[in-house]
């Protein structure tokens, strides 16, 4: 029998020698980030974008679109705080490379934020919607729909904070004082939100639902949400926005939903269907709960192991009309768990659990600009990628994609930037440099163009 070699950790063979150089940078991806914002002219956008300028004097300083590129680029190359971003400064390459002529330092940053608007805040919220709508209309149907339809999603996560001086936070359902988020999906992109110390978990719902409903009409859109939104108010809003077809978690006001369900007779339940050691059949009920003038239509549920004596129940919300069976509506339901995990990807691969600032004002502008970063990576990703990377979280696109070292090499009047590229990426970069990225012409300056090349 033949022995296994054995295999230890050694120490390195290598002596170090250290180079201080600022003809390289790590993230030479960037240059995809700004190629595709410059496809979408996000950057002339956000310059004239109104009120994003709180300068009296527009001739010195940072341009507004030069300050908000540098929070997506910092983002985009994981950086979590506002110094963090500040020492994109250290990196004259990549400042070069995505044409920021200087880093702002933290404290400019974080005033620029506070310098701004509620109503900044909504021209972001705005700009970041019709990108939405734009990627969406370029994209690949399969990659962006389910079963020919735009998810749209609904949801609120508790932003927990510490200290008392964080302006709009207060003390949750939890006992945490924390700020509320209260986000609006469409397909797998952050189609806007609202960031303050909200009382209700559904309490932006409405407005997002009225002010964004262009982004999925026309056309079939499918609608989830989960209990939060499952007071008569919210349904009502909900039906309002006229849904192809919708669901909605209701698991809060369970007592007569039971009562009615127990009083179904044995005909009204479905064929039984065995889910490994568990029976569940599927019913409607009509409910009308408060706030409502008409009666509700529910998907039901119960299930019972065989060493359990009473049914346990199951209720969900859905369009009073459906040309579906109460089973098909739970499976269907039962797919908004994706969405909830495309939250938890916004939240955790950019670090969005700790606002930067203390002012309300400026956490609100931070977010606005942390979803359209989020929104641009995953348009990088879904317009571009090749099928096998539909999977990668944020954090993979930027440590395998975005994450790559690139050098200045001089060759006589032009600067040339050298990327290295991960073994299997030369094809897809050179066409994707070769479509979207601009080559300097003759005459033209290096302020109006830039050249990259690979080798």
């Amino acid at each position: 029998m033949r022995m296994k070699a054995h295999r230890r950790k050694r120490k390195t063979r290598y002596l170090f020698r250290l180079d201080e150089t600022r003809k390289t940078t790590a993230h030479g991806g960037q240059i995809l980030v700004d190629a595709l914002c410059r496809r979408f002219g996000l950057w002339e956008q956000l310059a004239r974008t109104p009120g994003l300028d709180p300068r009296k004097r527009r001739r010195s300083g940072h341009d507004p679109e030069a300050l908000a590129a540098q929070i997506v680029f910092g983002l985009a190359s994981g950086a979590v705080t506002l110094s963090d971003m500040e020492r994109l400064g250290d990196d004259p390459v990549l400042l070069e490379a995505v044409g920021l002529e200087r880093a702002a330092d933290a404290s400019t940053l974080g005033e620029w934020l506070r310098a701004q608007t509620a109503a900044s805040v909504e021209a972001l919220g705005e700009l970041n919607a019709r990108f939405v709508r734009a990627v969406l209309e370029q994209a690949r149907p399969g990659r962006v729909r389910h079963a020919g339809q735009l998810e749209v999603f609904f949801d609120d996560t508790q932003i927990e904070v510490h200290g008392q001086k964080i302006e709009g936070a207060r003390v949750n359902y939890n006992g945490d004082l924390a700020l509320s988020w209260q986000t609006l999906w469409c397909g797998p992109f952050l189609l806007d939100g609202i960031l303050d110390g909200a009382g209700s978990v559904a309490a932006h719902q409405a407005a997002l639902l009225e002010a964004r409903a262009g982004t999925w009409k026309p056309g079939p859109a499918y609608f989830y949400a989960d209990s939060g939104s499952s007071a008569g108010a919210e349904l009502k809003g909900i039906r309002a926005a006229e849904f192809a077809q919708w669901s909605v978690s209701y698991n809060k006001w369970t007592d007569v939903p039971e009562r009615l369900a127990e009083e179904l007779p044995a005909a009204a339940w479905g064929e039984k269907t065995q889910v490994e050691d568990e029976t569940r059949e599927y019913a409607w009920i009509k409910h009308r709960p408060g706030e409502l003038d008409e009666d509700q239509l529910f998907a039901v549920c119960r299930r019972k192991k065989p060493d359990e004596l009473f049914f346990r129940y199951g209720f969900v919300a859905c369009e009073s009309r459906p040309a579906r069976t109460p089973k098909a509506v739970m499976e269907r339901h039962n797919l908004k768990g994706a969405c909830e995990q495309r939250f938890s990807e916004v939240l955790s691969d950019l670090d969005l659990h700790h606002p930067p600032c203390l002012a309300l004002i400026a956490n609100q502008a931070f977010y606005a600009l942390a979803t359209l970063a989020y929104n641009v990576l995953t348009a990088l990703k879904v317009l571009d990628l090749p099928d096998h990377a539909q999977t990668w979280r944020v954090r993979t696109l930027v440590r395998h994609l975005l994450t790559v070292p690139a050098s200045v090499v001089a060759h006589a009047n032009r600067r040339v930037l050298k990327i290295s590229i991960p073994a299997g990426w030369l094809k897809w970069w050179r066409l994707f440099l070769a479509r979207f990225v601009p080559r300097r012409k003759r005459g033209e300056s290096i302020d109006e163009s830039y050249r990259v090349e690979t080798g």
